[in-house]
Parts: C-alpha cells; sequence; structure tokens
C-alpha cells in the first residue's frame, strides 16, 4: 500500500436478542437506520472528527427491513448529521458485509477519493418483513402464500441447503463430534461471559434509547449471551436437522440486532496526525468457496492474505473468525492448525 490506512476508533451498540425469542426483542421498533445513524454519530463524537471532514460512509447491510433501507448509507449519512454533500455506499457481502464496508472504505482512500471514511454495518432482524409474492397482479381465488424473509435468508437456493445444514457437512468432513461443538460453545459463551462480567465491552457500547412498556430506557448490554451454560445443558438439546445431527441452537450463533461504526482516514490526513489511533488497516483477501460448506470461508482467505503480506501463521498474535457455528469454526481451526487461546478472546 502506498498509504497507511489508520483505524481512529469507533463505537457499537449493545447486539440484543431477535424479537422471534421469546421475552427479547429491545430493538424491534428502532430500524437499522436509526441505529447506524446513532452509532456514526457517536463514532464521529469520540473520535473528534468533524462531520464536514467525513468524505465517505460505507455500510454493510443485508436484510434491508425499512422503508428507507434501500439507499441505507446514504440516510444513516443524513440522519447522523453529516453534510448533504456526503455520499453514502452500500454494501452487502451477507455476514462480512461489515468488513466489506472496512475494504470498501480504505479502497476510497487508497485511490485518493476521500481521506476519512466512515464504514460500519447495522442490521434489524426483528424488522424483517413476510411477503406475499404476486399479489400485485392480484388473486382471483383462494389466498397468496406468506413467506418469511428470514427464514428464507438462512437457505441458499444454490445448493439447496440451510446454514446449518452447511455446518453440519463440516462436521461430517471434518469428523467434528457433537461433543466438542458444545465443548467450543461453552468455551465462547463463557468468554463472552466473563467478559461482560468485568466491563471489557462497556467502553465500545453506546447506550441506545428505546421505549418498552411505557418507560424509555437505555439500553447498553448485550442480551444474547446466555449466563450458566453448561456442556450439560447444551447436551439436551435437539439437533436442528435429523435425529442424528450434530448442530443445535447451543451451539450455534443467535439473531440479534444492532450496529457498529468505525472512523477510517489517510495517515497523511489532518485529522490522523500526532493521535492515538486503534489500528491500522495492512490487507484483506475474500475468497470463494463451495456454498455447501460456506463457512470453510476464512482458512482460504486467512492463508490467502498471509501469502500477500509475506506471513506465516505463527507471526499472528490473535485471530478473530466468524462462530456462525461452533462446527463451522472448528473446521477452520482444523484447516489452518491454529491455536484456539489465540483466537476470539
Amino acid at each position: 500500500m502506498t498509504k497507511k490506512i489508520q483505524i481512529l476508533g469507533g463505537a457499537r451498540t449493545a447486539m440484543c436478542e431477535y424479537v422471534g425469542t421469546p421475552g427479547f426483542g429491545l430493538f424491534k421498533d428502532t430500524s437499522a437506520i436509526e441505529l447506524g445513524a446513532q452509532i456514526t454519530r457517536e463514532a464521529l463524537r469520540r473520535t473528534e472528527v468533524d462531520p464536514s471532514d467525513v468524505d465517505h460512509v460505507v455500510i454493510g447491510n443485508v436484510m434491508q427491513t425499512s422503508a428507507d433501507a434501500l439507499y441505507g448509507a446514504r440516510h444513516v449519512a443524513l440522519r447522523a448529521d453529516l453534510p448533504i454533500e456526503t455520499p453514502g455506499l452500500t454494501v452487502n457481502r451477507l455476514c462480512g458485509s461489515g468488513l466489506q464496508a472496512i475494504i470498501s472504505g480504505s479502497q476510497h482512500i487508497l485511490l485518493d477519493e476521500a481521506q476519512v471514511v466512515v464504514s460500519g454495518g447495522m442490521e434489524n432482524m426483528s424488522q424483517c418483513p413476510h411477503v406475499i409474492r404476486g399479489a400485485r397482479e392480484g388473486f382471483r381465488l383462494g389466498q397468496g402464500n406468506l413467506e418469511d424473509l428470514l427464514m428464507a435468508s438462512l437457505m441458499d437456493p444454490y445448493c439447496g441447503l440451510f446454514m446449518a445444514q452447511t455446518a453440519e457437512k463440516l462436521a461430517a468432513q471434518y469428523e467434528i463430534s457433537r461433543e466438542e461443538q458444545d465443548e467450543f460453545a461453552v468455551t465462547s459463551i463463557s468468554r463472552a461471559e466473563n467478559a461482560q462480567e468485568k466491563g471489557l465491552f462497556d467502553a465500545e457500547i453506546f447506550p441506545i434509547e428505546v421505549k418498552r412498556g411505557k418507560q424509555m430506557i437505555q439500553v447498553d448490554r448485550d442480551d444474547h449471551i446466555k449466563p450458566g451454560t453448561t456442556q450439560e445443558k447444551l447436551a439436551r438439546l435437539r439437533p436442528a436437522f435429523g435425529k442424528d445431527g450434530t448442530v443445535t441452537a447451543g451451539n450455534a450463533s443467535g439473531i440479534v440486532d444492532g450496529a457498529a461504526a468505525v472512523v477510517l482516514a489517510a495517515d497523511d490526513s489532518p485529522v490522523a496526525l500526532d493521535r492515538e489511533v486503534l489500528g491500522t488497516v495492512k490487507g484483506w483477501k475474500v475468497v470463494g468457496v463451495d456454498p455447501s460448506i460456506m463457512g470453510i470461508g476464512p482458512a482460504p482467505a486467512i492463508n490467502g492474505l498471509l501469502a500477500d503480506q509475506g506471513l506465516a501463521i505463527s507471526d499472528i498474535q490473535l485471530f478473530e473468525i466468524n462462530e456462525a457455528f461452533s462446527a463451522q469454526y472448528l473446521a477452520v481451526e482444523r484447516e489452518l492448525g491454529l491455536d484456539r487461546d489465540k483466537v476470539n478472546v
């Protein structure tokens, strides 16, 4: 790279369980756009970057669940009080959409199209609608079929598998047992629980005000973490697909609502001079894999990026790898030969 891309800082909302889980859904009435706008405004406040210095806003978003989401990044910028001249770009790379926003923001900087970019991600799965296809033509007899777009989003029609089924395929391919998956799930949940108890997430979370009942409350705590999870409890859960399956609700990730944003800047930008930064973007790698084992993607991507950078696995001190399913992470761990103590700590 001809210039360094600095991550000046950022902020996120709490990650809240979606409304489909009884007793949850704190963000059910707060659109992804509103979450994204509030967090963009806060990221700029924390980094002390004037909104007028932002050259572009890039936001990752998969499910466009509100009327103003069709051009989501633009509406985020406007509602975050950025100048009306500031352009926005919405990107979709499924679970990697927020990462793609950082990549795209970095590319804007490398191409000298921007010096300062806000990059982020936002989703409100609670507001994902049901649709009736063909209703525009009308129905002569009977009623249309109601389709759950959230459920549809969990299925890849190309390979005909739900995401959990692709994890089952990886579990079989890499000989990953149900017990191993549950054990890793407990480790992951325990790490999150311990971090939450120690207040390690507090500084990065910006409280969002929502209405609950007749009162307004501040949402400032991830509520998807399940305290007290044990392997014995997980062992009692039924498999999601078939009696011989290994993927369960306990060793798979949940469905949550939330948003996050960071401020990127060229190292020679006035806003990046003489200040501490959160980190530096050194490079990236995007690959394609067989959709029926989609979760193995981080393995070839990491290998490719390390090759591009002239590095080896042993050179990296910490890894952050998707945990959509325990089986998926464990397959990546085996493929790369990772030390688990260096991953998602």
